[in-house]
């Protein structure tokens, strides 16, 4: 197996029904967080980690996804018109080259690790591959996939994102079960998916980054039912830890929103826009306003 990661899966197969009306029409991804969609803040973060080629998994309805990244050449020529250089400049950043961008259909909902399977022919059997779930959206100094990719390049065994959750929060989440805790990077004995409450074997919840050996494709092969009825990607994580192969979890430095949910993305958009220089004094000044005199924003 090589060692560099070059491709990443996209799962985003999903309708979004958290957020209706909106997604009706609209795919979840490409809603925007302040000026950029979703989907944008997960391939730009894959760039920064040398991601080369993008598999989507997507489902029917989605084809304003996969137009988003089309070029405008009606756009374009517009904004070159009028001198609007900038602009111009943040349409091309959108665009993906020719062939470095692939779309496969999940045609039954399955779960998360058969969305992973379905890309499993744009994979050849000995490289390993990231997967990122757009719905989380992490703040970094230095992008959260970067970081795993060169623990990944120094120790090459399949490897989860993992932060601290509180303990009513643990059912929502797969759980690691920690054998040695080396700081930023934890040893695995064992992952749960969505524990009971009272059973989750620690606080470390495995969130939407993964860095992955070819091994976990083929454990999907086997379309195990896992939590909820599905095939889930934890469960071909965790036959790893069976077969006497190392797993790690990976504590980035970060914070991570969770846009799958309005409450997330409403704070993910606030912190957002505070941290742009265009858009932080305006928006701070409106948020006092609003605490100090909350009638207002009713």
């Amino acid at each position: 197996m090589k060692n560099k990661v070059t491709k990443a899966i996209f799962p985003v197969a999903g309708l979004g029904t958290r957020f209706l009306p909106a997604t009706k029409s609209v795919p979840k991804e490409i809603m925007t967080l302040v000026d950029r969609p979703l989907i944008q803040y997960a391939i730009d973060e894959a760039r920064a980690a040398g991601i080369e080629e993008f598999i989507f998994v997507t489902s029917r309805g989605k084809s304003a996804l996969e137009d988003y990244f089309d070029h405008s050449a009606v756009l374009e020529a517009e904004l070159a018109a009028k001198g609007k250089d900038d602009l111009l400049e943040v349409l091309q950043s959108t665009y993906m080259d020719s062939g470095q961008i692939a779309y496969i259909r999940q045609h039954k909902a399955l779960g998360l690790g058969h969305a992973v399977w379905c890309a499993r022919r744009l994979l050849r059997a000995d490289e390993p591959f990231a997967v990122i779930l757009p719905d989380d959206v992490i703040a970094a100094e230095k992008p959260c996939l970067q970081q795993m990719v060169e623990a990944f390049e120094e120790n090459p065994a399949c490897m989860v994102a993992a932060m601290e959750v509180p303990a009513d929060k643990a059912k929502s989440y797969g759980i690691l079960d920690v054998k040695e805790d080396m700081g930023s990077v934890v040893t695995v004995k064992g992952m749960v998916e969505k524990p009971k409450p009272g059973t989750a074997p620690s606080n470390l919840a495995v969130i939407g980054r993964y860095v992955l050996t070819p091994h976990v494709m083929e454990n999907l092969h086997h379309m195990k039912e896992g939590a909820g009825g599905e095939i889930q990607l934890t469960d071909a994580i965790a036959d790893e830890i069976t077969a006497g192969r190392p797993v790690h979890g990976f504590r980035f430095n970060g914070q991570r929103f969770d846009c799958g949910s309005k409450a997330g993305f409403l704070q993910a958009t606030v912190s957002f826009g505070l941290a742009r220089d265009d858009l932080r004094d305006e928006l701070m000044g409106y948020l006092q306003d609003v605490v100090q005199h909350p009638q207002a924003a009713q």
